[in-house]
């Protein structure tokens, strides 16, 4: 598992404490995957309800909280593919 990764594996872990309703995974471009779920969160590539990708930067700030994911995903800086009802949830989430 990448650095980047295992990093942002922690940093959803700690946002998303009380799980999550519904399968969501976050590809993070030349890193890898991460599932987030009911039962927590997990780096792995596991089917999903919705599939979210972005770069690493992209990512990160979208975690640090300096950019809303509805602004990367308006940006084009953000890509979902899937269930928006599970996406705008996530989102919330994170926010």
């Amino acid at each position: 598992m990448s650095d980047v990764v295992e990093a942002a594996v922690a940093a959803l872990s700690e946002k998303m404490s009380g799980g999550f309703d519904g399968t969501a995974k976050f590809v993070i471009e030349g890193e890898g995957a991460i599932v987030v779920d009911g039962a927590g969160v997990h780096a792995g590539d596991d089917d999903a309800d919705v599939t979210l990708t972005a770069d690493t930067d992209t990512f990160q700030a979208i975690l640090s909280g300096d950019l809303d994911p509805a602004g990367a995903f308006m940006s084009g800086r953000l890509k979902i593919d899937g269930d928006m009802g599970a996406a705008m949830r996530l989102g919330s989430a994170l926010a």
